[in-house]
């Protein structure tokens, strides 16, 4: 049994599905305006965390996840210009340029990181006419208004607004300022649609003229669209919870009248050196910045692991390096392992796993034991059991990065140490040794370690 955090109703519930097994996923995808960073890119490995377990466990899934392409203001409070506008001037491209370019860029990036990828991937420039309909649904429903500036979502309308982030909609609105935008009903009535000045680049004809979707739509028509009435689980970082996030409760349950989404799901922020990321601090990095500083995507995948995604993870290089190292020593055991040839009984390690996995995603937990699994007599009970658990680990397990010439001087050393040279095996030893690759003796052989 799969029980994961409600975000709405504050505790932990088990996972549903339809009858097929089926769990029906959405995911906030990227506002490609700029290069992903880390603390992006941790949120979409939570997201395959969730798919990887839920597979593990037999169920099939049925994923979204969005491109915002259009309609993310600077401000998440529908104020400020178009992200895509803004990445525009600053980079003298087209939006639609400036989309193909930042998403190649995100996609490589999960590539790297071997995340698993939802069924559905979508931009919001592609859902437009959808986009238009559900805003229409709105306004006829009453739930919606026009002003001179765009059609607006009336809070006031959607009775548990603020349930998901806990917020006392009352309280705000006594202490608001409402001279905020007179034409609205409350000063926390959010965009559906914006009316866009002509010189607006990006923009679409619709019943109320020309204009563009405000950012929170697009990931209730797209759901939707692709899932229907009844989402099981619906992802993001902790920071849609406030507004992204009620915005999007509150227009999907109003179109469909019911609840839409039983389970929300958040991950909190990674921190740099105990701090915000800032680009004054210079402490944005993006996983090229990982690579070209001589760590793997992989490193950081395993960094992931090292804690619990509803926690805020610290990020340092010292950290950083511990994972480094750890995962170096998991392979270099797992290699032994390969070839072992004692019995040993993965029973307990198999259940502990499952049970850490299924408890929220314990993943500090579920490594531990495989850690510990991993320091019992060389067998390949424990690699097979390892590559069971690695359909929710995702490392690559089938690298085979050690040069011929590395090979050959390492047969060289055997041979010579099996007719008692051993002058001359300790002298291949060691110049392997100076060439980054560590001989580990067996009772069958021996292994070649990367260093």
């Amino acid at each position: 049994m799969v029980k994961l955090y409600n975000s709405l109703t504050k505790q932990k519930e088990e996972v549903t599905s339809d009858e097929n097994k089926v769990v029906k996923m959405y995911s906030c995808g990227p506002t490609v305006y700029s290069y992903p960073h880390i603390g992006n890119m941790r949120a979409y490995l939570f997201m395959d965390n969730i798919r990887r377990v839920l597979k593990y466990n037999g169920y099939k899934l049925d994923g979204v996840m969005n491109i915002t392409d259009v309609g993310h203001l600077t401000s998440d409070a529908d104020e400020g210009e178009d992200k895509m506008l803004v990445a525009s001037q600053r980079e003298h491209k087209t939006p639609w340029e400036i989309a193909k370019f930042y998403t190649d860029i995100f996609m490589n990036d999960t590539k790297l990181l071997n995340i698993d990828l939802p069924e559905h991937i979508v931009p919001a420039t592609s859902v437009i006419e959808e986009m238009i309909k559900f805003v229409q649904n709105l306004v006829e429903k009453g739930y919606a208004y026009e002003t001179s500036k765009g059609i607006y979502f009336d809070i006031e309308k959607f009775k548990d607004y603020g349930r998901l982030s806990g917020m006392d909609i009352n309280e705000k609105l006594a202490g608001a300022r409402i001279d905020v935008d007179e034409e609205k009903h409350s000063p926390y009535d959010f965009v559906l649609w914006v009316k866009a000045p002509k010189e607006h680049i990006m923009q679409w004809d619709s019943p109320w003229g020309k204009g563009y979707p405000g950012w929170h739509i697009e990931c209730s028509v797209i759901g939707d669209k692709f899932l229907g009435e009844h989402i099981d689980i619906h992802t993001g970082g902790v920071d849609h919870k406030p507004v992204h996030h009620e915005n999007e409760i509150a227009q999907s349950n109003c179109f469909y009248g019911h609840k839409v989404v039983n389970m929300w799901m958040h991950i909190e922020f990674l921190q740099i050196d105990n701090g915000k990321m800032s680009k004054s601090l210079n402490n944005i990095y993006t996983i090229k910045d990982l690579i070209d500083k001589g760590y793997t995507p992989e490193d950081f995948r395993y960094f992931y692991f090292m804690a619990h995604y509803a926690k805020q993870q610290n990020f340092t290089f010292d950290a950083l390096d511990m994972a480094k190292n750890t995962l170096k020593s998991l392979k270099n055991l797992l290699k032994e392992h390969k070839n072992g040839t004692a019995k040993v009984d993965t029973a307990i390690y198999e259940n502990e796993f499952l049970e850490s996995i299924n408890d929220d995603l314990n993943m500090p937990k579920a490594v531990a034991t495989v850690l510990r699994m991993l320091k019992e007599e060389r067998s390949q009970d424990i690699y097979k059991t390892f590559e069971k658990f690695n359909q929710v680990l995702g490392l690559n397990l089938d690298e085979d990065d050690i040069p011929q010439e590395i090979k050959d001087k390492a047969e060289l050393r055997w041979n010579a140490k099996k007719n008692k040279d051993f002058v001359t095996a300790d002298n291949l030893r060691a110049e392997l040794l100076n060439l980054g690759y560590e001989i580990k003796d067996t009772k069958d052989g021996y292994d070649i370690l990367k260093k």
